[in-house]
């Protein structure tokens, strides 16, 4: 029998009748022979309640507090859950993020996980005890309560499956794996049986909310099998792994072919693009743009540098659409001392990726999204590329139409 880490999220635990209805889960799992670590999120709408509370009184409360508020919405879904478990006959004790000793650094709403103390676990494990761990915080190393930035329990659930060495980390959401592209968007979509750890970082990064990018990061690096499931029906998910994928595509005359070259289709309509037109074309220029947006917290995604003959150059690049403002304001504050002509700022643009390792053998990928694209009359607006993905930026208005567009181009939907 193997050690499983779970993690559910806030939709599966989001009322009494759903943590009961894991307790009967955890409870089958136990019986099937395996030992069990739970990770549990707030309950649906708790933080964002908790963050609602906080500022009816200060709308800039201190991070520090705000992390020890936060931090309490965990704290009564571990509680529950082992009341629930402990009604049905099975043994489990809770645990907060600090009671483990999951040591963070001390950035706060954001921390980044450095140890974890695994001997309280072990110990509960060897007595037959199912635990039931706090995700998404930690301590610093003063005893600072800290936590680790929204979805940061499936970087918990990862964290501990690396630190116990488990057999997999299954995380459970609403959702009943990973998909081609969101069914909200294509109802054709299709649930991938498996997918590498660098495409679903890619998919993770570009804008697929199935899970946090951090928990993937953490699952390629220590090798943690992930497995998504839903918490609502049975099945088999997707599994997260570094062995590659098993999907394969079947001619008509019944012979395999190569693993398809495009596994999925992420999107993102969180972005906002800033241009800074008629900068001279001069060495450091990107930096003196750059350094002062970084200093200020801001990251940039996607940069564009267009060089014309007058030796000026118009310098693009995409932030998060919350950064939009800040950024904006800083560019304005530059444009006198880069001598440049004008800025100027778009939030209604939305970037649109296509993903899969196979991609590093097959040549024409790029152009081949592009003619789906320009069929449907979309302009592309940026570009860029890695091994594993193309991504463009388009106007808002067409992104559903152009994930559907590259969907179908690349036949998604076809079954293996």
């Amino acid at each position: 029998m193997g050690l499983y880490v779970h993690k559910y999220g806030g939709t599966s635990v989001g009322t009494v009748e759903r943590i009961a209805k894991v307790a009967d889960k955890i409870k089958r799992c136990r019986e099937e022979g395996h030992d069990l670590v739970v990770v549990v999120s707030a309950m649906s709408g708790e933080t964002n309640r908790l963050i609602g509370l906080s500022q009816e009184l200060n709308d800039r409360p201190s991070e520090r507090e705000l992390d020890v508020l936060l931090s309490t919405g965990e704290q009564v879904t571990i509680a529950l859950l082992a009341i629930a478990l402990q009604k049905i006959g099975v043994n489990a004790r809770s645990y907060t993020g600090s009671q483990v000793r999951i040591l963070t650094d001390n950035a706060y709403s954001k921390a980044r996980i450095l140890s974890i103390d695994d001997a309280a676990i072990r110990a509960d494990l060897a007595r037959g005890n199912v635990v039931i761990v706090a995700g998404f915080q930690g301590v610093d190393e003063q005893g600072n309560i800290t936590t680790l930035g929204r979805g940061g329990s499936d970087t918990t659930g990862v964290a501990l499956a690396a630190a116990l060495d488990a057999d997999e980390c299954h995380i459970y959401t609403d959702v009943d794996g990973v998909y081609t592209t969101d069914p909200r968007v294509v109802d054709s979509a299709r649930r991938l049986t498996s997918i590498t750890f660098e495409e679903m970082l890619e998919m993770a990064s570009l804008g697929s909310k199935v899970l946090q990018i951090r928990a993937v990061e953490f699952a390629g690096k220590y090798n943690v099998p992930l497995r998504v499931l839903s918490s609502f029906e049975e099945g088999p998910g997707t599994l997260i792994t570094t062995d590659g994928p098993v999907e394969k595509k079947i001619r008509k005359d019944g012979e395999s072919m190569e693993q398809p070259v495009v596994s999925g289709i992420a999107f993102n309509r969180d972005e906002a693009k800033l241009t800074l037109t008629g900068v001279p074309d001069i060495p450091g220029v990107a930096a003196r743009i750059l350094t002062p947006i970084s200093e200020a917290n801001v990251e940039v995604d996607m940069i564009v540098q267009n060089v014309g003959d007058d030796q000026k150059t118009d310098f693009t690049f995409t932030v998060h659409r919350n950064d939009y403002e800040k950024a904006l304001g800083i560019l304005e504050g530059l444009k006198g001392s880069l001598e440049a002509k004008a800025v100027r700022g778009n939030k209604k643009i939305a970037k649109v990726s296509i993903v899969g390792v196979g991609m590093r053998s097959h040549a024409g990928v790029a152009s081949k999204m592009f003619e789906a694209l320009y069929k449907e009359g979309i302009n592309i607006q940026m570009i860029s590329t890695s091994e594993i993905k193309v991504s463009v930026v388009v106007d808002e208005k067409y992104l559903e139409l152009a994930v559907r567009a590259l969907h179908s181009a690349f036949e998604l939907s076809e079954a293996p």
